[in-house]
C-alpha cells in the first residue's frame, strides 16, 4: 500500500531526525579521537556515508555542530533534576551530578575547551546565550539542592555558591587528571579511582569536615 502525504512527510522528518543523531554522535567521536582542530566536515561526511552537502542541511558550520553537541550535554545534566527517583533523593542527586560530569572526562574537558573557543571568537552567540540560559538552569536546581541539604543540617551553611563552585573545580580536576600522561602511568586501576573521586565528591562540603565552624580571621582589621 502506497504511503498517503501525511505518512510520507511523517517518515522524511524521522529520517532526517535520525540522520542529524548519527552526524553528531559520529562528530563527537571524531572530535575525542582526533581533536575537534584536525576534523573536517569532510572527514564527518565520509564516516556517515553521506555527500558533504547533505551535512549543511542540517548544519551551517562545524561551530555549530560544537554547540549542538554542547547543547545536548546541557540538557542531559538538567534531565537528571526531573527524574522522580532523584528529585525526591537530594542525596542521589549529588551523585548523579558527579557520574553524568566524570563518567567521560575526556567529553568534559572536549566542551569546556570548546566553549573557551566560541565565546572568544563570538561565534553563534544565540545558541552560546541558550548554553548559558541552560547552564544558570543547572546551577538554579543544584541551588536548591545545596540549600535543602543546608537546611537539613548537612552541608556547610555557606553560600550555595561555594559548594557548586568547589564541585566544578573538583570535577574539572578530576577530569585534568585523568589525560595528564604522568597519572596515566601512576593511576594503575583507573575505574576503582574515579569511583574513588565520586565517593569523595558526593560528601564533598558536608557539614563538619572543616573540623570547627568557620570564624572570621580575629586579627583581620574591619573597615
Amino acid at each position: 500500500m502506497a504511503e498517503t502525504p501525511v505518512e510520507k512527510q511523517a517518515r522524511r522528518v524521522r529520517d532526517f531526525k535520525q540522520r542529524e543523531a548519527r552526524i553528531l554522535a559520529i562528530a563527537l567521536d571524531l572530535f575525542l579521537e582526533l581533536g575537534e582542530d584536525k576534523v573536517t566536515v569532510e572527514m564527518i561526511a565520509e564516516k556517515v556515508n553521506i555527500g558533504k552537502g547533505t551535512i549543511y542541511k542540517h548544519f551551517s558550520t562545524k561551530a555549530e555542530i560544537f554547540l549542538r553537541l554542547m547543547l545536548d550535554y546541557e540538557r542531559e545534566m538538567a534531565e537528571l533534576f526531573t527524574l522522580p527517583e532523584i528529585a525526591e533523593n537530594k542525596e542521589a542527586l549529588s551523585k548523579a551530578y558527579f557520574e553524568f560530569r566524570m563518567q567521560q572526562p575526556d567529553k568534559y574537558l572536549l566542551f569546556n575547551r570548546l566553549e573557551e573557543k566560541l565565546v572568544k571568537a563570538n561565534v553563534i552567540p544565540e545558541m552560546i546565550e541558550e548554553l548559558h540560559r541552560f547552564r544558570a538552569k543547572n546551577l538554579e536546581s543544584l541551588s536548591g539542592l545545596i540549600t535543602g541539604r543546608m537546611e537539613e543540617g548537612l552541608l556547610e551553611d555557606v553560600p550555595p555558591y561555594f559548594h557548586y563552585c568547589a564541585s566544578w573545580a573538583f570535577v574539572h580536576g578530576a577530569a585534568v587528571l585523568y589525560q595528564s600522561e604522568f597519572f596515566q602511568d601512576v593511576i594503575q586501576d583507573k575505574e576503582e579511582f574515579f569511583r574513588f573521586m565520586m565517593d569523595i565528591g558526593v560528601r564533598l562540603g558536608n557539614r563538619g569536615q572543616r573540623g570547627r565552624k568557620h570564624k572570621p580571621d580575629s586579627t583581620s582589621v574591619k573597615p
